[in-house]
């Protein structure tokens, strides 16, 4: 753990089998209260590291007033629950997140990801495969979490006294994603919108939408805190938020650019098949249940690229080139 300049402390909170290893926990101190953004992964080996990092401010878990959440990832929010029941701390978080969790509440998490698989033209082999790889994955990843007291808002400030903490809105990576502006302390905590190293997933939900076109709106407007320090949800912290932002962004242009010319290549494809062809870090072969992810982030760019023009769906769901679209192809 670290305490910054800025008068916060980060918390690595450990995520069980996940190459991410852990969450960086942010404890912010105010003059009547203890903030805590993003509680961590739920087990006990991350409740034993939240609160060895309250203990280094002199606070147990019964201090905290507030509980922030960038998104409700359970890597985030998973130990929110446990975190207000030991402290009463009320739990923020933007209206679209809350949505999102209405919405799991609702569903049957295995039934929903293989309609969704479906729908995009996976073999039925794969599907099975997918689910019976990815399902228990699934069913933890859409466990009930939290509910919200207090709803976040773009430009809302969080109660907490002594603090300047402002809600910047970043949908993208999920709807609801917010990262958090401290302008006194010249710091942005920015969740998982903006990280060193990683390029955050961005993925077609499964309600739909245009994720890709989002974020990369949202990058452009966290490029205007480049004077501020970075402080992300994972690896470490960092300056030149501008830059890395537009690094991010040249990144999803190429990929794009990759998929409007695979498309070309092949023969009216399937997202499906469209994501199979891709370069990818491993051979296609290698990736198993990360495949998901990977078809996921596929059909968001396409959807963006949709939209622009460049690509079109023919009538029986299958990718062309836009300006094929309507040539009888």
């Amino acid at each position: 753990m670290e305490k910054l300049p800025s008068g916060l402390i980060s918390v690595p909170v450990p995520i069980p089998d996940n190459p991410l290893r852990y969450t960086l926990t942010y404890l912010v101190p105010g003059d009547d209260g203890l903030l805590v953004v993003d509680p961590g992964w739920n087990s006990e080996t991350g409740w034993a590291a939240l609160e060895a990092g309250l203990a280094v401010v002199g606070a147990t878990t019964a201090d905290v007033t507030g509980i922030v959440v960038t998104h409700v990832h359970p890597d985030h929010h998973g130990l929110t629950g446990r975190l207000r029941d030991a402290s009463g701390a009320w739990v923020a978080m933007h209206p679209a997140e809350r949505a999102t969790l209405a919405r799991d509440r609702d569903a049957d998490p295995s039934r929903a990801l293989g309609g969704w698989l479906r729908a995009l033209h996976v073999p039925e082999e794969e599907v099975t495969g997918l689910l019976a790889t990815f399902g228990a994955d699934v069913d933890r990843h859409f466990a009930p979490l939290a509910d919200a007291d207090l709803m976040l808002e773009d430009g809302d400030s969080v109660p907490l006294t002594g603090r300047r903490l402002r809600v910047v809105w970043t949908p993208g990576h999920t709807p609801g994603h917010i990262c958090l502006l401290e302008p006194d302390a010249r710091v942005l905590l920015t969740g998982d919108h903006l990280l060193p190293r990683i390029t955050p997933n961005i993925g077609l939900q499964l309600t739909g939408d245009d994720p890709l076109g989002r974020y990369l709106g949202s990058l452009t407007k966290v490029a205007a805190h480049d004077g501020c320090e970075a402080l992300p949800a994972h690896e470490y912290r960092f300056d030149g938020i501008a830059a890395r932002a537009a690094e991010l962004a040249g990144h999803h242009r190429q990929r794009c650019v990759e998929i409007a010319a695979t498309v070309e290549r092949l023969d009216r494809p399937s997202i499906w098949q469209l994501t199979a062809a891709l370069t990818w870090s491993r051979p296609w072969s290698e990736i198993g249940p990360m495949r998901v992810a990977a078809v996921a982030e596929t059909a968001a760019h396409v959807e963006l690229l949709i939209r622009s023009g460049e690509l079109a769906r023919d009538e029986d769901m299958r990718l062309v080139s836009g300006a094929l679209c309507g040539r009888g192809h």
